[in-house]
């Protein structure tokens, strides 16, 4: 179980590895949505995500025995770049399981941490049964991108460090594709100012965790249309029950939104946002209600975007 103090030794143990990413605001953009906001920027962390938190947590806590066999995952977007650098920084191998429509920039991204990848089918069944041959054939330990606590506990360090430096915040706002980030996010909040909101993001093309917390039932993913590729994922049990517990709320936006999202911060703060990270801003852009007048930090999740697309 993900608490407090283990996104506290997370900090830590990453430390060495990962950047501090600095706080941006804009009164430009404060007087666009009639709020105060306080921009984490995760686009600006190693491999451009936050991902790069989560991942290095998992790897550096592996047993020596474990380690030597390498580790392994299927991804096809930041996690995949991540634990490629995370498994380099320890000199283990790593292994990545890429769909064969992966965006060849993701790909070359990923072999540059020098890391090998195994192409399957694009589906989800092809992906598992790559991966469980590549953990048959290497004895690699498989990281999920958020199935895993250690990965959580080292994602929550992105709020923690916010909260630091702003403790003043009313509302902090995550997107939601599996939820590792939000649960580290809620798990780190809640602890820190325990009035805070929590407010999770979702494009409404991918709203199946506020779906889930809504019914009180795990949803399955939508289909896979949201440009907001990074949140086409689903929720897994034990996000779920993290941001049950942690009473987050969710909220959506339209695919214009999104662009538009993408739009004010590239032209106000002068930074490159991949969608994902674009799906705060577009909900603060499609419902001003839910922010008027408040505080409020913005985890901006990542920066890897394919400019020739």
């Amino acid at each position: 179980m993900v608490t407090f103090e283990s996104i506290q030794q997370a900090a830590d143990r990453i430390r060495p590895y990962v950047h501090r990413t600095p706080v941006l605001t804009s009164s430009q953009i404060n007087a666009v949505l009639g709020a105060q906001i306080y921009f984490k920027c995760e686009n600006l962390q190693k491999v451009g995500a936050f991902k790069a938190r989560g991942a290095c947590n998992a790897v550096m806590q592996l047993p020596d025995a474990d380690a030597t066999r390498g580790v392994a995952t299927h991804s096809s977007g930041n996690h995949a770049q991540a634990l490629a650098y995370a498994a380099r920084l320890r000199g283990i191998p790593c292994t990545i399981v890429m769909p064969k429509n992966a965006p060849q920039v993701k790909v070359e991204a990923t072999r540059g941490y020098g890391t090998d990848i195994v192409f399957c089918e694009n589906t989800l069944t092809a992906r598992e049964q790559a991966l469980a041959d590549v953990v048959e054939r290497t004895g690699a330990t498989v990281i999920h991108p958020y199935d895993n606590d250690q990965v959580i506990a080292g994602q929550g360090t992105a709020a923690m460090e916010l909260l630091e430096d702003h403790p003043e915040l009313d509302i902090i706002m995550a997107p939601v594709g599996g939820g590792g980030l939000m649960s580290g996010t809620a798990i780190a909040a809640r602890h820190m100012k325990p009035e805070i909101e929590i407010l999770g993001v979702e494009p409404q093309l991918a709203s199946d965790a506020q779906k889930s917390l809504l019914t009180g039932t795990l949803q399955p993913p939508m289909p896979p249309i949201t440009i907001a590729d990074g949140l086409r994922t689903a929720l897994c049990r034990r996000t779920f029950d993290y941001l049950r517990s942690m009473n987050v709320h969710i909220a959506t936006c339209s695919e214009e939104a999104i662009h538009n999202g993408m739009y004010l911060v590239n032209s106000r703060l002068k930074m490159i946002i991949e969608p994902s990270a674009a799906v705060s801003v577009g909900v603060m852009i499609e419902h001003p209600e839910l922010v008027a007048g408040k505080r409020v930090g913005v985890i901006l999740c990542g920066g890897n975007i394919d400019l020739a697309r």
